[in-house]
């Protein structure tokens, strides 16, 4: 299964829910392959590597060659590291025919190596993230608990797909189901009436995008029930360069990420149960 977590907005949390999806999915048994599609390379260094491919997404996506270009993480994830701070790739993207088809091309070639492949992107829309949306069979949008973030989910994401969907309908690209999840959700009264709000602007942004489709597919989009709340656990945990599930003073993390793994469906319920007791 191929996962990429996007926004149209920097900032929300996209690598640090990347990194640590992968790295609990990586310790469950499954082999797991991260993706940095960003030009901020945060992902790629989020982890140390044991083996250090001599290239990464650049020569992947312009050369067609994923066996140089793939890397190996000290918690068992393979990583394709981001190796364009330049915008290389935005550009040659541009200007190439079906550029848009090109990662999923790429991906489909070694997506029987992996269990769950995770497609970090960066906080902005462009040709690069159009294509790792197209890659995936689902998408996440982590939002963060703030009247501003919330729109822009509304606004942004929701946009951005159906933007997507008029484009791309005749050439056989589909969009992939949009789930949104609430991130450093604290108990402040605020953070509750984003929460409330959001989940009903996005049945009202949904319901007028279906009502303009033109005949085109119903967009799916949902926001899950699991959420991750507010901790200086996820820093730590970055500053250490560790999955958060290893920093056992921390349970609640854990819990959270096995919670959203449920609720995507990607882990069976019963897995998460057995690890939770």
């Amino acid at each position: 299964m191929i996962l990429t977590v996007c926004s149209t907005k920097g900032g929300v949390g996209k690598t640090t829910l990347t990194a640590n999806l992968g790295g609990l999915l990586a310790s469950l048994g499954n082999r797991v392959l991260l993706v940095d599609a960003d030009i901020q390379p945060a992902l790629s260094t989020y982890y140390a590597l044991t083996t250090k491919a001599p290239q990464g997404l650049k020569n992947l996506l312009m050369n067609a060659e994923a066996s140089n270009s793939i890397s190996v993480t000290d918690f068992g994830c393979d990583l394709i590291y981001s190796n364009d701070s330049v915008g290389e790739l935005s550009n040659w993207m541009i200007n190439c025919r079906d550029c848009w088809r090109f990662l999923s091309y790429r991906l489909q070639k070694i997506k029987a190596s992996y269990d769950f492949i995770l497609i970090d992107t960066q906080g902005a829309a462009g040709p690069l993230q159009d294509a790792a949306i197209f890659a995936a069979d689902k998408l996440i949008s982590p939002i963060p608990t703030e009247t501003l973030s919330a729109r822009e989910f509304s606004r942004g994401m929701v946009g951005m797909l159906t933007r997507l969907r008029t484009a791309f309908y005749y050439s056989g690209l589909t969009i992939p189901p949009l789930v949104g999840m609430l991130y450093r959700v604290d108990r402040t009264r605020d953070a509750a009436l984003v929460t409330a709000d959001l989940r009903g602007h996005v049945i009202e942004t949904l319901q007028a995008a279906q009502a303009n489709a033109d005949g085109l597919p119903n967009l799916a989009i949902s926001i899950l029930d699991a959420h991750i709340s507010a901790s200086v656990c996820w820093r730590e945990a970055a500053t250490l360069g560790v999955p958060i599930h290893t920093l056992t003073k921390y349970p609640l993390a854990k819990l959270q990420l096995l919670a959203i793994l449920a609720e995507l469906q990607v882990v069976p319920t019963a897995q998460v149960e057995n690890i939770r007791s």
